[in-house]
């Protein structure tokens, strides 16, 4: 099982990119870089290339509206080519709140269009002539369209690797399936190893089912907070977990309309479905501090690692069994060196 860790849009990125070269050095594996609406991350990613060695490379994520198919594809051939082959191209939809109110653009067809843009990606790095006729994406423009001298072209240089692993950050049905049947990773959220079958088992079954030929098995990153010792032993794991509420209380209670958000259907799907209506009645009433103080305590413990060592190195089985290629950590504490450290001696010897 590898370490991944999403670098934090809104702390230092000089800072976290120092960080980062220490952890490459005692076990991290994957590093993520978020855009949503703040700084693109691809230009984060060409800077950590060059700071780095070793640890893969990941967006996570970007969205397929803000840029055209074939710009993601010189952008995933670009940052593999600057990085030596070690970038994870992770797409996903974002929101209409981003989607319609920051870039503009219509939020149409998510699920169609990220599976359109895996595609026009993957023929390009084939350095086949993008030709490309689908719902919503239509390569060269057809007929009737633009000035009708648009002519079927590949990308110039020869990409260091024909094949770049796609990951998709979906969440509904219909995507979560076409994310086990076409991507290479998927990035849930929200997910509790013991349960999360609950949510997506019967979509993820359909989409395995259909898998691409030649698409090795789904690789699935998903973790949480970590901090490991004798002293995070029952309550005493608290005053760590707690710092989850807020976030968890935000995507639960506030991402997104009342009737259309997406995160309070999961946890309904977990089975919070009082606690998920609670939360967001009293997170759009205004009352943040209340709706994070009802986030379950047990979804916390479940969906995180803190505890002594014997604990986590239990949870880690679960988080294996489950499928979990990437554990997605958030190292708390003075010593993220030492944790990351633990962590990796702890899956080693599991």
């Amino acid at each position: 099982m590898r370490i991944g860790m999403m670098i934090n849009y809104s702390s230092s990125f000089h800072d976290s990119v120092d960080q980062v070269v220490e952890l490459e050095k005692v076990g991290l594996d994957v590093v993520w870089i978020p855009e949503a609406y703040s700084f693109d991350a691809v230009s984060q990613v060409g800077y950590l290339a060059a700071k780095t060695e070793r640890v893969q490379i990941g967006t996570g994520i970007l969205n397929v509206y803000s840029r055209t198919a074939s710009a993601m594809a010189q952008t995933a051939a670009g940052c593999d080519y600057v990085s030596g082959g070690r970038f994870i191209l992770g797409l996903g939809a974002s929101g209409p709140q981003v989607i319609e109110g920051f870039h503009g653009v219509p939020y149409e067809k998510p699920k169609t269009r990220i599976k359109e843009y895996i595609d026009v990606v993957r023929l390009a790095l084939e350095r086949e002539k993008i030709v490309y006729d689908g719902k919503t994406v239509q390569i060269p423009l057809p007929d009737g369209q633009g000035t009708g001298l648009g002519k079927p072209l590949k990308i110039i240089n020869h990409p260091v690797r024909n094949t770049i692993p796609i990951w998709w950050a979906s969440l509904m049905p219909l995507s979560v399936a076409e994310t086990a049947r076409s991507a290479d990773g998927w990035l849930p959220v929200f997910f509790v190893p013991d349960s999360f079958q609950q949510v997506w088992g019967d979509d993820l079954k359909k989409g395995t089912a259909k898998r691409a030929e030649g698409l090795d098995r789904l690789d699935i990153a998903a973790g949480g907070m970590v901090a490991i010792g004798d002293e995070f032993a029952g309550e005493g794991a608290d005053p760590i977990l707690d710092q989850g509420r807020p976030g968890t209380a935000l995507y639960w209670g506030g991402m997104g309309a009342r009737d259309k958000n997406f995160y309070n259907n999961i946890a309904k799907a977990y089975g919070y479905e009082e606690e998920a209506i609670e939360i967001q009645d009293l997170y759009l009433d205004g009352q943040k501090d209340a709706a994070a103080a009802a986030v379950p305590r047990d979804f916390l413990e479940l969906s995180n690692l803190v505890g002594p060592e014997s604990f986590v190195k239990e949870r880690l089985g679960a988080w294996k069994e489950a499928g979990v290629t990437t554990l997605n950590i958030q190292p708390v504490g003075k010593d993220t060196v030492a944790t990351v450290e633990k962590l990796r001696t702890l899956i080693d010897d599991a």
